[in-house]
């Protein structure tokens, strides 16, 4: 880093005062202001949102280490730009006609009160365990590898930053600055692909491409695992055609039901830029493979050359920056990708202060004034904040690569979420009972062997043997931590389904006053008209543009 890049850094850190000094000015003391800014922001805004709260130091750090670890191997989790469109012309007309602030407050109105706190306990949980501690833990390994800062003191500054910023600003200013950084990032982003390209093929772009399918080869594949023999390592690691279910499946949680991504669809002014905003989102989603994944690859070959000196694949994409970037343009990808942790980690923290306020303080403060509402907020948010970093440690031992790790946790999330999400919307039988039932069962299975990997008994037989001294319990924990982790979301999400349907015929059904306008065969003739209205041709050619993009890619990297 260079007297110049400095220069840009602290000309962002005044931005970023300014954002809030605007923000300060010029909000207003109630819930929707800050929490989902107003209602009032266009499909240009709602996009780079959806997109900036996506992309996070996993991105930089973790995605790019999985490629330099196993090639391809995890781009079905990031080729989900279909599964935004799916939020866009599916789920949020549902959300917009109820007027909720939140998922949970949704499936309180299509199930019950237990329903909701069930969700948003899983929420919170999530948040903590995969997003702001994976985001500050990464972001200490991305400004380490880049600036040389110590690990912990960019970790920690990082997330209390961020956190003063999201406390201050709200909504409003994690918007403005989504809006700022993701073009800085995309044009950065595309800067170290075509450097890496560049230096790898010894100034070919073709020739870099070649290159890395050739280094690929020996660590990792450019292809997608989805037709490999039993033996290969990869292979049963991301078994085949299941990979592309078990993503699906992570992708509709995330994408269709994850509050810190609907909430930004929700931030909308009406329906019309509301979809607008994901089919954006959609085609922005298809560059984190070609902009963050493979580079990873490309500082592996690049190590395979000798020009990249790293030990660590979670420093991949560190070493690239620091490398190949010139004076001054380092410093502004250097900010953006600042820029772009600090969107992430205010997502999850605004988010997460709008479940705990809405869900939990209001229900139990009714005639708690809106100053209440906000002031609460904003304490959650600094709770959060200490959360996260508390599970740093816990997570690092857990010794996955950050990506993988990431998916590995929200695979034994997700299932019992989107099984209770995807037959309430639409299947009008399913009980509330059956709903909270379902989502606490299938959150419970997942949550069993979750704890199992954190005290791992599985790693060493000597180890099992301490811990559990029953054989047969012994033994069942190997099973349950042998089976693939794929096929054990795929088992969740089947079982939670079945199980719904189970005991919706012996539970009462929700009245159809209750299911009005909640789910897809009870919405009022208004309502149809509303959403119809909201979508024109071109909406429809640019999405259906995204669906073959994914295809596309599928069949070459097949």
């Amino acid at each position: 880093m260079a007297t110049l890049d400095w220069i840009i850094m602290i000309g962002f850190f005044l931005c970023l005062i300014g954002i809030v000094l605007w923000v300060v000015k010029h909000k207003k003391d109630d819930t929707s202001d800050y929490f989902l800014s107003g209602r009032s922001e266009t499909w240009l805004v709602v996009g780079a949102a959806i997109f900036a709260a996506n992309i996070g130091s996993e991105h930089l750090v973790g995605l790019s280490g999985t490629g330099a670890e196993s090639g391809m191997a995890m781009a079905h989790w990031e080729m989900q730009g279909w599964m935004i469109l799916v939020l866009g012309w599916v789920f949020v007309p549902f959300y917009a006609h109820s007027k909720v602030f939140t998922m949970p407050e949704f499936l309180s109105r299509r199930y019950n009160s237990n329903t909701s706190s069930t969700l948003s306990i899983i929420t919170l949980v999530n948040y903590i365990l995969t997003k702001v501690s994976v985001t500050a833990f990464t972001g200490g390994i991305f400004l380490h590898s880049v600036i040389g800062i110590n690990f912990w003191y960019g970790a920690i500054g990082l997330v209390l930053l961020t956190g003063i910023f999201t406390v201050l600003s709200g909504m409003k200013g994690v918007m403005t600055i989504s809006l700022i950084q993701t073009p800085i990032l995309i044009l950065g982003a595309f800067t170290i692909l075509i450097l890496g390209l560049l230096k790898v093929g010894g100034g070919g772009l073709l020739d870099g491409w070649h290159e890395v399918v050739k280094f690929a080869g020996s660590n990792g594949s450019t292809n997608m695992h989805l037709y490999h023999p039993k033996g290969d390592v990869w292979y049963d690691k991301f078994p085949g055609v299941s990979v592309i279910f078990g993503a699906a499946i992570i992708g509709f949680w995330y994408w269709c039901t994850d509050q810190h991504i609907v909430q930004r669809a929700l931030a909308a002014k009406d329906l019309k830029n509301a979809r607008k905003g994901t089919i954006l989102a959609g085609f922005l989603k298809i560059l984190p493979v070609f902009i963050f994944l493979i580079p990873g690859m490309i500082a592996s070959a690049l190590r395979g050359k000798g020009i990249l000196l790293f030990t660590d694949n979670n420093e991949a994409y560190g070493s690239l920056v620091r490398t190949l970037l010139p004076i001054g343009v380092k410093g502004i990808v250097v900010v953006g990708f600042i820029a772009a942790l600090m969107t992430s980690l205010a997502a999850h923290f605004n988010s997460s202060a709008t479940l705990f306020t809405m869900d939990f303080y209001k229900i139990k403060r009714p005639d708690a004034s809106e100053h209440q509402l906000v002031l609460f907020g904003r304490i959650a948010t600094i709770s959060v904040v200490l959360l996260g970093l508390v599970w740093i440690p816990i997570m690092k031992s857990l010794g996955s690569v950050l990506y993988e790790y990431l998916q590995n946790v929200q695979s034994l999330i997700a299932p019992g979420i989107a099984a209770v999400f995807l037959l309430g919307v639409f299947n009008r039988k399913i009980t509330p009972k059956a709903g909270e039932w379902g989502l606490l069962i299938g959150a419970l299975i997942g949550l069993f062997r979750l704890c199992l990997m954190v005290f791992d008994p599985g790693t060493s037989f000597d180890a099992a043997q301490r811990m559990v001294t029953n054989p047969a319990l012994r033994s069942g924990i190997f099973t349950i931590l042998n089976i693939n982790w794929i096929h054990f979301m795929i088992f969740i999400f089947i079982f939670t389904m079945a199980l719904m349907v189970v005991i919706s015929m012996f539970t009462p059904r929700a009245g159809e006053q209750q299911l009005q306008g909640i789910t897809y065969f009870s919405q009022s003739p208004e309502q149809v008209l509303e959403t119809r209205n909201s979508w024109s041709a071109i909406d429809v050619i640019t999405s259906l543009i995204v669906v073959a993009v994914c295809v596309v890619f599928y069949i070459y990297f097949w």
